[in-house]
């Protein structure tokens, strides 16, 4: 059997909506994102040659597709499709081959009804694919993959949660049922962390493209792989091919006497993270935390604070290479609350009361979820308006705010 490459990507999440941005972020940097990370990938393919280019679903994100999304992924994939490089793609949860087929037909994309094969003409294999119909697809697609075919190197390519936590349990399996199919690989999507989940087959998750907020961290990209003699040579290689990276970084500031002491540390962090980022364009979520002096005036004007902060990055980096996109506040007094909380009378008695779980009114809460469902959708997963209509308090938000109050008594 002759030797071949390929590339497996997956989770594009083309022209993927920006929700949550403060007016002074980005925004066309971070919208076309998505859009230059599939440039590289099809760069790469066609610079090292590959024989095919497998997408693993998610080409679309279901919120955000027109024509110019989808003009604008045949356009690059046309690229390919010039270059000889065969292309194997299904359809994911956020882009489900009905609402794919209403508009624009991606080239190479298997069918939703049943799991098929493609035999390629550029390498000797086969890959057993099915694209999702619904968005919620509950069912174990895996089940009902084809047998193998013998003498070719055969891949499996599935759109699946595949027991990690964190996602949607969309095409519920486990590695067990992936391997009795006797596959050599395993072509995953879904899951936005690069994972490798077993390697005899190899079982592969290679992560989103592009990073699209601050809670996918790290390096993104594509995984490269080599066939020698009909399995997989050295271990699938994960190629970095994101334009911008997100990170949250806490920056530990405890016993900083003033403002101009948190600021020093704050450049010195930030420096040390733009070596790390290898040259990308990089947005931070800073969080100051520890013990210090300068709490008071840190938390007493978050929005000052973060300005401060952004000041302190401009210094050190212009525009075009770094973004603060926001800085929460999570330091506390240098106090001995020990101490405090056996005082008799009002200062005993509030630190006991800070020290209680806070609760949310049922009218405050029926308020919010109404603020939320006019919102449409516009909130991130994680704003602490979603927890409160819930009835709940967010750890970070009940302690910014005893964090206020300690601040104020430690100023007298």
């Amino acid at each position: 059997m002759p030797s071949f490459t390929f590339l497996h990507a997956a989770d594009l999440h083309l022209d993927s909506p920006l929700r949550g941005l403060d007016p002074t972020a980005p925004a066309e940097r971070l919208r076309l994102a998505s859009r230059e990370a599939l440039v590289r990938l099809v760069d790469l393919a066609i610079q090292r040659r590959v024989a095919f280019l497998l997408l693993a679903g998610d080409l679309y994100d279901s919120r955000q597709y027109d024509w110019h999304t989808g003009q604008f992924l045949i356009q690059q994939l046309g690229r390919l499709l010039r270059e000889n490089i065969e292309i194997v793609a299904i359809a994911g949860n956020h882009d489900p081959l009905a609402m794919l087929t209403r508009k624009l037909a991606v080239p190479g994309m298997m069918g939703a009804d049943r799991p098929e094969t493609r035999v390629l003409a550029n390498a000797p294999v086969a890959v057993h694919g099915q694209s999702y119909a619904i968005a919620a697809t509950t069912e174990n697609l895996s089940h009902a993959y084809p047998a193998r075919v013998e003498g070719l190197f055969n891949i499996g390519l599935l759109h699946t949660a595949c027991g990690q936590g964190g996602h949607e349990n969309y095409a519920p399996c486990d590695p067990a049922d992936l391997i009795r199919h006797r596959y050599d690989y395993w072509a995953l999507g879904h899951v936005h962390t690069r994972v490798v989940l077993a390697r005899d087959p190899w079982i592969v998750f290679p992560g989103n493209l592009q990073a699209r907020h601050v809670r996918e961290e790290g390096s993104k990209g594509a995984t490269l792989v080599t066939v020698e003699r009909g399995r997989v040579a050295v271990p699938p290689e994960h190629v970095p091919l994101d334009v911008l990276r997100w990170l949250r970084l806490d920056i530990d500031v405890t016993g900083a006497a003033g403002e101009p002491a948190v600021l020093t540390r704050v450049r010195f962090a930030l420096d040390h993270a733009m070596l790390l980022a290898e040259d990308r364009f990089l947005a931070v979520r800073v969080t100051l935390v520890g013990a210090c002096p300068a709490h008071a005036d840190l938390a007493r004007s978050p929005d000052a604070t973060r300005e401060a902060v952004r000041a302190a990055a401009a210094e050190i980096a212009g525009p075009d290479a770094l973004f603060v996109e926001d800085v929460r506040v999570s330091t506390s007094p240098s106090l001995d609350l020990s101490a405090m909380r056996g005082q008799p009378g009002a200062v005993g008695a509030l630190i006991e009361a800070l020290e209680q779980p806070f609760e949310i009114d049922a009218a405050l809460a029926a308020f919010v979820a109404d603020q939320i469902r006019r919102a449409e959708g516009a909130l991130e997963d994680d704003h602490p308006a979603l927890a409160i209509a819930a009835g709940n308090v967010p750890d970070d938000l009940a302690a910014r705010a005893r964090a206020l109050v300690l601040a104020e008594l430690a100023r007298g």
